[in-house]
């Protein structure tokens, strides 16, 4: 068996939004995010037509008009979409199949949480500690609503797990 992987790790996430530049804003202002760069810069031709809908499983008619990708922290980057003529349905709940929230490490889970609010997010609840092999002295985290309602999970584990044969990726300082 072979212990080499063509599989490095989670390059991004892609993330539709309503409004590109008001997302990116947000992403700064709440965690500190950084725009990389525009996939699709604002004003140009929209990705649209029979072969971008096959490819990217869209509905007829839809277009892309402004993709950005944000950086937080050293982890994987975000691919913000913004579509014109496409449906919505109602943004995914933790319970809905599928992915339904991005979570973030921080250091100081109480700054962490009142920058999120102080930027236009919404705490379901205030930091609380976390469960079963998580659940040490420090290690807390709470889940938190974008403006225009995505799920992120702030987090912080500085004790580690309790089961310390056990290993989990944490991002780098």
């Amino acid at each position: 068996m072979s212990t080499t992987s063509n599989f490095r790790g989670i390059d991004h996430v892609g993330m539709t939004v309503p409004d590109v530049n008001a997302a990116a804003a947000f992403f700064e202002k709440a965690l500190d995010a950084k725009t990389l760069y525009d996939v699709l810069p604002e004003g140009s031709k929209p990705y649209e037509g029979a072969e971008t809908e096959q490819q990217l499983g869209i509905p007829k008619g839809s277009k892309i008009v402004h993709m950005r990708l944000v950086q937080i922290g050293k982890g994987p980057t975000i691919e913000l979409f913004q579509f014109e003529a496409a449906p919505q349905q109602k943004v995914a709940g933790l319970n809905d199949y599928g992915l339904q929230h991005i979570a973030v490490y921080v250091d100081d889970i109480d700054a962490a949480a009142k920058q999120f609010e102080t930027a236009g997010g919404t705490l379901l609840s205030p930091p609380h500690p976390l469960a079963n092999v998580e659940d040490m002295p420090r290690n807390k985290g709470v889940y938190a609503k974008t403006p225009w309602g995505t799920l992120v999970e702030l987090l912080t584990y500085p004790d580690g797990l309790k089961d310390k044969s056990l290993h989990r990726w944490t991002p780098e300082k």
